[in-house]
Parts: structure tokens; C-alpha cells; sequence
């Protein structure tokens, strides 16, 4: 029985009380199931009456007691009992709570997978840098952890697009253009240009590419070499990030915004709204009425829209496009853009705590050997998504930037999260399941098919084996909070914590017979439990974009 199964059994009883006009409640609140920290009060527990007893016009505990007596007549329940103020501790049959690794087992990659978030469409924009140069530390957490957010709010039931915003219009594009042409022509890239060994290299491609582009005069070269650098630039971004397991389903450009009349759309639709206004010649945006510190300029006394202008049609433009939730990863430069955006939401007609989420990322600080990490070869003064990769692997960049909260500064050192010990999560984690890998091919190899042998799931009775299933079973409860929160570092942390539970049972409890001894029942269904928790740590790995290696 999982901790699901029992809220519903739970929801089910407080409805056949109020059926039965016992208590009058109107409607039933989700009910929460808790694993208690002590053994000695139960597998499982829930405060249900607590929130409930007012409502009910009865005691808390006095409604324990209904529910508790009813919970025990429950198949799978071993007892339930009253405990402090009106907690119900339950207690599992030992079936029941070792029929989870059947459960785990036969679900596969479904197993954690829920639909508390169904029927919401949801488009979670990240990272979004310009396409002047390579993808740098801000951007690589941004990469780790925004796919992470989507794969957990797919998980959940969402159904979800990742999307990247291409800023790929404004004086940004000129000054690239300018210093790849300057690089070409020999010449010194501006000082307000772009620099680093990226520049020199895009420059040579071009031009073995286009030996022509340099005899053009300089304002068509200047376009040429803009165009041209921006579709290398691009790709280059595209692969790695398609290297580190980040894949968009929507690329989407700023031109376009322009090229489409949505920047036109918008406006029309905040008009229509009543939101905007003239003032000395520009035209306005009171985003002042929800929140914003200043009203915002739409479009300036020329006649040119602004950058606010593309945001708040970009915003306008998810919403034409079906998305009731736009959720934007926004780096730690970008504070003023949360009150910003969600005006913007509100200016359009939506309600901006439901249709809006902005999330800022804190900074990545580099260490080696205590020392701070600053520079890149090619990419002059930061630190890329390359570098990182090249030196730790995806596996430990992705783990170890989605282990961590967004909204905290982040320090990574490079030694400890290459450190093929205990002592680094990402290895603790996967070689976790890569042990369990050696058991069951350990298994195979001396003949042992425990797929097809009885498996009776009252043999894991050992207080460790309790434990794991008890771990396995909060998989679907950290999966759905992680999609709630947008908080995927819960994922990892709950690995870390199963892979210990894991370890601590696989060190007291044999799972394969010994020498001469007979195969029993035990040693099946302890092969059960390792097929479901080897099942648990690959899909919570998969969530985070980190392989699951069956050797290290």
C-alpha cells in the first residue's frame, strides 16, 4: 500500500461519514499522510481530524477515533490508532506494505508519476541568453535546473514546453556583428564589442565559409557578418546544450515577435484592457496598479516600441498560444523583473498569481583547490557551459546544480564533485544503483528467475527492508511536491536519502543465497525490493536529466 492509497482510503472514509450524516463538512481537503520519524508510532500518519474537528463541530480527537476505527477494517491495515491532540498512526500489514515492490516494479518509468498538476499547459521559459557567445555559469544552472522544473512538472501531470527566447534584435546583435567583422578584417574588435577566443574563431569560419564577405562594403559586411556569426553562435548553443541533456521544444525568436504583429497584438490587447496611456509624447503601460515600482514605457517619443514593449507581447503571445501558466527562470541580475512581469499579467486581464511565475537564480561561483575559478579560453573572462562539462562530466554538473535551491548563491568545487566517494551525492547516488545492477545480474548469472518465482511480499519483515519500502513509498509524494514548489533539488536530496536506506538494508540483509544454501522465498522477494528501489533511483535520476549506470 503506498501513502497515496491510503489518503485515498482515508478521504474515502471522512466521505462515507459525511453520507452518513456522522459529520457535516461540505467537502473533503486532500489528506495528508506522513511518515513518522519514529517506527514506534507507525508506517504512517495523518493529522486529518485535526484540520477537520472544527468544521465537524466535534473534538479532534473524538473524530480520530471514527476514522481510526474504520481505517483498521481497511485491508492492508494492520491497526490504527489515536494518538496526542488527534493524530491517526497507522500500521501496515507486512503484505501490504511489501506488495509496494510489486507496485514499483510492474509501474517502470511510470512509477512517481501523478496528475496532481493535470489539465494545466504550462510553458517554462529558461536560460534565454543573447546569441553573442558562448553559454556561461548563470546560464548552465539555469540549463540543470529549468529542465529539471519541467521534467517534475511533467511527472505531475503538466503538460509542458520548455522554451528559450532568442534575443536576437537590439544594439547587442550590432556589436557583434561589428567585432566579428573587425576580428575578420584584422582589425581591433571595439571596445563596447564582444571578446575572447570565440570571436577569432567565428571570424575564421565565416570567412573559409565566405572568402567574398570581406570586399563587401561596410555596411553590408556588418550584416553579413552579424547574420552569419548569429546562425554559428546559435547552433553552438543549441549543440551543447543538446549535449547536456537540455533539449527545448520551442525556440523562439524576438524578430518574430515583429515579424508576426504580435508586438502589435499585445498592444491592442492591453489597450483594450485599459491599461495604457500617453504621456509627453510615449505611450504607457501603469503597471503601477499591480505592484510595479514605475509605470513602463511601451513606446518612446520616436515612435520605436521599447524592450518592455517585446515583454509584454511575448507574455500576451504564450497566453494566444494556450499556455495558462508562463513560468520565466530569470537570472539574479533580473530582481526587478518579477513586480515587472507580473503587472504585465495583470495589464492583460489574467490573474497574475495564477498565470505567472518568475523565479530568480542566484549566482555559481567555480573552486579548485579553494581557489576561485575565473577564466575561459575561449570565452575570455566567464566561465561556459563547455568548460564545466569538459572538466566534471554532464552527470555531476546536472546533479549537483539541481541539488542545490535557485534562490541561494552556489559554489561548486571541482574536486569534491569528481570524487569518486561516498562523500559526493552524485556518485553515492548512482553507484547505489549501479549495486543493485550487480545484485541483479549477480542473480541471472547463478540462475535465479525471481520475476517468475512466487513472491510473497509478508517475507520482507525486517525493520530495514520496513524502512526502504517506506523510503520507496514517498517517491510519488517528493515528486508532486518538487512540480509544486518548482523545487527539484527535493528529488535529489530524497536520492541521497533513499540510496542510504538501500545500503543500510543491503548490509544486513542477504538478497542472494550464500554458498550451498537453498534459494527461499526471502531471497525473492528481497530480489523484488531491490528491482523497486534500482527502479526509484533511476526514475528520480531521470527527473534531474542524470544517468543511471548499471557499472562504475
Amino acid at each position: 500500500m503506498t501513502p497515496d492509497q491510503l489518503s485515498t482510503a482515508v478521504s474515502g472514509i471522512v466521505r462515507d461519514l459525511m453520507a452518513e450524516g456522522v459529520v457535516a463538512l461540505g467537502d473533503v481537503p486532500e489528506v495528508r499522510i506522513e511518515r513518522p520519524k519514529s517506527r514506534d508510532h507507525g508506517d504512517y500518519a495523518t493529522n486529518v481530524a485535526l484540520g477537520l474537528s472544527k468544521r465537524a463541530s466535534l473534538p479532534p480527537r473524538e473524530l480520530a477515533a471514527l476514522i481510526a476505527e474504520r481505517l483498521a477494517r481497511q485491508p492492508g491495515v494492520a491497526s490504527a490508532d489515536v494518538a496526542g491532540p488527534g493524530f491517526v498512526n497507522v500500521r501496515l500489514d507486512t503484505a501490504a506494505q511489501g506488495e509496494l515492490a510489486r507496485t514499483v516494479v510492474a509501474a517502470g518509468e511510470a512509477w512517481g508519476t501523478g496528475d496532481a498538476l493535470a489539465g494545466r499547459v504550462v510553458n517554462v521559459e529558461f536560460i534565454s541568453a543573447n546569441p553573442t557567445g558562448p553559454l556561461h555559469l548563470g546560464h548552465t544552472r539555469w540549463a540543470a535546473v529549468g529542465d529539471a522544473i519541467a521534467r517534475v512538472l511533467a511527472a505531475a501531470g503538466a503538460q509542458v514546453t520548455k522554451e528559450f527566447y532568442v534575443n536576437d534584435r537590439g544594439v547587442q546583435m550590432d556589436k557583434f556583428g561589428a567585432s566579428v567583422m573587425a576580428a575578420a578584417n584584422g582589425r581591433p574588435v571595439p571596445d563596447d564589442g564582444y571578446h575572447g577566443g570565440y570571436i577569432l574563431e567565428l571570424a575564421a569560419a565565416i570567412v573559409i565559409a565566405r572568402p567574398e564577405i570581406t570586399q563587401l562594403p561596410d555596411d553590408d559586411q556588418l550584416i553579413a557578418f552579424r547574420e552569419a556569426a548569429y546562425a554559428l553562435q546559435l547552433k553552438q548553443q543549441q549543440q551543447v546544450l543538446e549535449l547536456f541533456r537540455t533539449h527545448f521544444d520551442v525556440w523562439y525568436s524576438e524578430r518574430s515577435l515583429y515579424e508576426s504583429g504580435a508586438v502589435d497584438r499585445g498592444l491592442k490587447k492591453l489597450i483594450e484592457q485599459g491599461h495604457v496611456y500617453e504621456l509627453e509624447g510615449a505611450v504607457w503601460l501603469r503597471t503601477t496598479d499591480f505592484g510595479d515600482d514605475k509605470d513602463r514605457v511601451l513606446i518612446k517619443t520616436d515612435g520605436e516600441f521599447t524592450y518592455f514593449a517585446a515583454d509584454t507581447a511575448y507574455y500576451v503571445d504564450k497566453r494566444a498560444r494556450g499556455f495558462d501558466l508562463a513560468i520565466y527562470l530569470l537570472g539574479a541580475d533580473h530582481h526587478g523583473y518579477v513586480n515587472r512581469l507580473r503587472a504585465v499579467a495583470a495589464c492583460a486581464g489574467d490573474d497574475m498569481d495564477d498565470s505567472i511565475e518568475v523565479l530568480i537564480g542566484q549566482l555559481v561561483k567555480i573552486t579548485r583547490g579553494g581557489e576561485e575559478v575565473k577564466l575561459s579560453k575561449r570565452a575570455g573572462t566567464i566561465v561556459t557551459l563547455d568548460d564545466l562539462v569538459e572538466e566534471v562530466g554532464v552527470d555531476a554538473a546536472r546533479y549537483t546544480l539541481s541539488r542545490y535551491p535557485v534562490d541561494s548563491p552556489l559554489t561548486l568545487d571541482l574536486e569534491e564533485i569528481t570524487r569518486a566517494t561516498n562523500d559526493n551525492p552524485v556518485f553515492y547516488v548512482q553507484y547505489a544503483h549501479a549495486r543493485i545492477s550487480s545484485v541483479l545480474r549477480n542473480a541471472q548469472d547463478v540462475g535465479i528467475d525471481w520475476r517468475s518465482a512466487p513472491f510473497d511480499p509478508a517475507l520482507l519483515d525486517h525493520e530495514r527492508e520496513n524502512n526502504l519500502l517506506g523510503m520507496i513509498g514517498e517517491f510519488p509524494r517528493i515528486v508532486a511536491s518538487a512540480a509544486e514548489l518548482r523545487e527539484p533539488h527535493r528529488v535529489a536530496r530524497y536520492l541521497e536519502d533513499l540510496a542510504t536506506a538501500y545500503h543500510r538494508f543491503y548490509d544486513v540483509c542477504w538478497v542472494l543465497p550464500r554458498g550451498d544454501e537453498e534459494l527461499t522465498g526471502v531471497h525473492v522477494a528481497r530480489l523484488w525490493l531491490c528491482a523497486a528501489s534500482r527502479q526509484t533511483i533511476a526514475n528520480g535520476l531521470a527527473l534531474l536529466g542524470v544517468s543511471a549506470p548499471d557499472r562504475m
